[in-house]
């Protein structure tokens, strides 16, 4: 399956005016619980630069969503803020947390679930719904992770999908046969009051032999998508899925022009891959949009479950729907891929390796995934961060980030450990000037996102 797909979470400042009254329930109390910040700090759909959705991809989103212009910019101001709040409670709640997600056409409810009564009052107090559950984040994840491991030695063909849903608290397998679900539930030692079975009719697959983003050829022969743009050092190039081609495949441009050579790839177990280009080639941070408009990434900002995700494939172009699970596990006829985040939006082969968006903040790589764009379908992308991390590649960001090479050469910053090309998972805790802050959302950082700038993304501790 060729596609590249690209993640990217962005949020409307421009629309804040019209967005006041449902951002402020969100974003009011943002800053209780942390350290006098700066009455001036940027909110999250600030941060996120919503306002930098260009028209295309608000028209996808009117398109495949349903909304009006206003709405469509209102999701997603209310996406980045419900992030950002989500974030922030994850880390006040620990180890009672139970997952979140937006819901409603403009993402103006965030749900919050705990496994604690007594936390009810905390959320609320955030401007977001409380849900009391029995079994918490860490254990569900702890299930699936055993599920994992026992896939490794079964044939999951006939269970080929699986992931932790926060929604219904639970574990879910969706098999074409309930026997091989259970199967996989026995051997990984799964209580069945942690799991539901779902039927499904189709295998999932990866898209290949057609185009993503911005076409380019694997070997003279198949077709992929870029994903995103990126620089590691001084050498650039682009992420993409691992399916499209195995380290040392060549590629060429949509145009049939020498373009460069896989330098890294893993398939099946991830689904990611990095093309090193030659010195015709300039890596921007743009993805291609409707009728060739440019669509800017300012940063890989995760977005949450329930949040609006477009994807830009040279087969089928935009097309939007909405992330519905994270920390997915599909099997494919190569094998098994984990984690992916999986999604209401189409894609056709060709499409792999594409760019998946929300707002401004890439998402990731297209993987595969089953039906197609006349009939409606599912996808699963290859997170970015995960990819960016693996190989010390910096996405390339109209931030100002992006320009200086992946993480190793950041250089000292002033005073602490923080360093821009790092990826940050929330929980993880650096020092920036004398203070030290913990990561609220998964990102990688950039000029102009030190934690003492962006709330959104660090909270002082």
């Amino acid at each position: 399956m060729h596609h590249r797909h690209r993640h990217g979470r962005a949020m409307g400042a421009a629309v804040a005016a019209t967005a006041a009254l449902l951002v402020a329930g969100l974003s009011g109390s943002a800053s209780a619980g942390t350290a006098p910040a700066d009455a001036a700090a940027p909110t999250a759909a600030e941060t996120l630069r919503t306002d930098a959705a260009p028209p295309a991809l608000l028209k996808a989103m009117q398109r495949d969503l349903g909304l009006d212009r206003q709405q469509a910019e209102r999701r997603l101001s209310n996406e980045a803020e419900a992030g950002a709040t989500a974030a922030r409670l994850r880390a006040s709640l620990a180890g009672d947390f139970a997952g979140a997600w937006v819901a409603g056409a403009e993402s103006g409810t965030l749900t919050v679930a705990t496994t604690d009564a007594g936390d009810v009052s905390a959320i609320e107090a955030r401007g977001a719904e409380a849900k009391v559950v029995r079994h918490s984040l860490a254990d569900l994840d702890a299930a699936k992770a055993r599920m994992d491991k026992a896939a490794a030695g079964l044939d999951t063909a006939d269970a080929p999908v699986w992931y932790v849903d926060t929604r219904t608290n639970t574990v879910v397998v969706e098999a074409i046969r309930p026997a091989a679900a259970r199967s996989l539930l026995a051997a990984a030692g799964v209580d069945r009051s942690l799991a539901r079975v779902e039927s499904r009719t189709e295998r999932p697959r990866t898209f290949y032999d057609l185009r993503g983003g911005e076409a380019y050829y694997i070997n003279n022969s198949s077709r992929c998508s870029i994903g995103f743009p990126i620089t590691k050092g001084t050498q650039q190039g682009f992420a993409t899925a691992g399916h499209c081609g195995r380290a040392g495949s060549s590629t060429t441009g949509s145009n049939q022009v020498a373009q460069g050579t896989f330098q890294g790839s893993i398939f099946p177990g991830r689904d990611m891959a990095w093309v090193a280009t030659n010195s015709n080639w300039t890596a921007t941070p743009y993805v291609n949009g409707a009728g060739g408009q440019n669509v800017q990434v300012t940063g890989s900002t995760a977005a949450p479950v329930g949040a609006s995700v477009c994807r830009s494939g040279s087969t089928t172009g935009w097309h939007c729907g909405t992330i519905t699970q994270l920390n997915t596990s599909v099997t494919y006829q190569e094998g098994t891929i984990s984690p992916v985040t999986k999604t209401t939006v189409c894609a056709e082969p060709g499409d792999s390796g594409g760019s998946y968006i929300s707002g401004s903040q890439a998402q990731g790589v297209t993987s595969g995934g089953s039906g197609d764009c006349r009939s409606g379908g599912e996808t699963f992308f290859q997170p970015i961060n995960a990819l960016l991390q693996n190989y010390g590649l910096t996405l390339k960001t109209t931030g100002g980030g992006g320009d200086d090479g992946g993480g190793d050469d950041g250089g000292e910053e002033p005073g602490g450990t923080w360093a821009a090309g790092t990826v940050y998972q929330p929980g993880d805790t650096v020092t920036y000037g004398g203070a030290t802050y913990r990561c609220l959302q998964g990102h990688q950082a950039q000029p102009g996102w030190e934690p003492s700038n962006v709330p959104a993304l660090w909270q002082r501790v």
